[in-house]
């Protein structure tokens, strides 16, 4: 009989944990919501020699960053191999800071995940939503769930390095339930 109480006990343990590390990641809104925003979201670039991880490249940012132009949001497709990475002055060994802010229209459950060529680690409404450290072409990072409490606009920060080859950077969203799309470059502000 004790064996089966352990084993019961275990498998009810096992599934409460599980229950609660799939609930949603809360965002916490912007306080206070910031007014007079300008579209698109800030960035300064880094120009290491080489970047292999995201230890690489937040080193790239401790030793030295330059502003650059605003991108117009997130909606960056893959280039031709050559071709500059985002607003950056480089192709090749870029890292990236963007801040800003991303806007929710309505409260509610939200998948979140992004495209990235080569590694990624975003924050939204002070909550880790993707990470890839690694290269590889533009394709999905794992995706999140998130509860968006209030419309508004939500703090992001994210750090992104392009390796070699081509880039891209893409961030997509929809509610629970709903087919993911690309966030409109209206979304985003800082």
């Amino acid at each position: 009989m004790k064996p089966l109480l352990t084993g019961t006990l275990a498998v009810v343990a096992f599934c409460c944990a599980t229950l609660v590390a799939a609930a949603p990641l809360k965002l916490k809104p912007a306080n206070p919501q910031p007014s007079g925003l300008r579209s698109g979201l800030s960035v300064v670039y880094a120009y290491p020699d080489e970047v292999k991880s995201l230890n690489d490249a937040d080193a790239a940012l401790r030793k030295g960053a330059q502003a650059g132009r605003p991108l117009k949001g997130l909606d960056y497709r893959d280039t031709n191999e050559g071709d500059k990475t985002l607003t950056s002055k480089r192709a090749l060994h870029v890292v990236a800071k963007i801040k800003g802010y991303v806007k929710f229209d309505a409260p509610g459950v939200y998948n979140i995940d992004f495209l990235s060529n080569d590694g990624l680690r975003a924050k939204i409404g002070g909550q880790l939503v993707s990470r890839f450290d690694g290269r590889q072409p533009c394709e999905p990072t794992y995706g999140s769930e998130v509860e968006v409490p209030v419309a508004g606009w939500y703090p992001l920060d994210i750090v992104y390095f392009q390796r070699l080859g081509t880039s891209c950077l893409h961030m997509r969203s929809a509610p629970a339930g709903k087919r993911i799309t690309w966030m409109p470059n209206k979304a985003f502000g800082h």
